[in-house]
């Protein structure tokens, strides 16, 4: 009986010793404890992309085919135009995505979402310049009751599905509306972001761009001086949002007029 209640006393003492480990730690078990805000931020990841993404082990985002990808390189305090010519994965999250609708021009290079991961997009879209990303594609009817035209999206994550929600419900609004919506300038094109070498997300067919004489875009402002402006309503914006799109109009680089399927960055629904 004594060894018995002395094991029974180890037993106890090992349950209170172990320390408290949440369920997204739970899925680590065994490995090097990483920072509870790193975790998340792969958690975020995993659940925004549930077909592609498989889990978070050892430091690297796993694929569900089996590709691994490192999540942080560790490296903080990268200035500004490095992190945006060269990201790791992590990086994505280093300018948080408001949800408020800004009263106040977004602070000197605040751009949540303009920064992006390169082999992670690829991978999951494909790369249009070797004709991967066009077989993909779909052509939704934009706001057709308001002869909105098409847009080409990809069929990835039901990116098409999900822009015709937003289609759908942008219809509801008033007809004061529909001067910002249509028509509508674009969506898939196979090329960069202006003024860089960094592939524009519109290359993978996750964005769409509203009617340009209501957008406005800091490189056509005036002499080329800064001065943010925007005519885009609330209202439309948060229509998009809601399906996981992020928009333009809330970086310091502004682009009233582009909405990009981001859903990493905004609250699950």
């Amino acid at each position: 009986m004594r060894r018995r209640g002395n094991a029974l006393t180890r037993l106890a003492t090992a349950v209170v010793l172990l320390p408290f480990c949440s369920p997204i730690c739970r899925l680590h078990a065994g490995e090097t404890p990483w920072p509870a805000t790193l975790l998340e931020k792969a958690d975020k990841f995993i659940k925004a992309y549930p077909e592609h993404l498989a889990r978070f082990e050892s430091g690297d985002l796993v694929w569900i085919d089996g590709t691994r990808m490192l999540f942080d390189d560790g490296e903080a305090g990268k200035p500004f135009n490095r992190v945006l010519d060269a990201p790791d994965i992590e990086d994505q999250f280093a300018i948080p995505y408001p949800l408020e609708f800004p009263e106040q021009p977004p602070g000197k290079d605040q751009d949540p979402g303009r920064i992006r991961n390169e082999a992670f997009f690829v991978k999951m879209y494909g790369d249009c310049l070797k004709s991967e990303v066009a077989p993909k594609l779909a052509s939704i009817a934009w706001m057709p009751k308001r002869g909105g035209g098409t847009f080409q999206v990809t069929t990835v994550n039901r990116v098409h599905e999900k822009l015709k929600a937003v289609s759908d419900e942008l219809e509801t609004l008033p007809e004061e509306f529909t001067k910002y919506l249509v028509p509508g300038a674009g969506g898939y094109a196979c090329r960069t972001v202006a003024g860089t070498s960094n592939r524009s997300a519109h290359a993978y067919g996750a964005a769409v761009d509203i009617n340009p004489a209501s957008g406005n875009y800091w490189r056509w402002e005036a002499k080329g001086k800064y001065q943010y402006h925007n005519r885009i309503p609330a209202e439309i914006v948060r229509i998009f949002e809601k399906h996981g799109f992020i928009w333009g109009g809330k970086w310091y680089h502004f682009d009233t007029l582009h909405f990009e399927y981001r859903p990493e960055l905004l609250p699950p629904r």
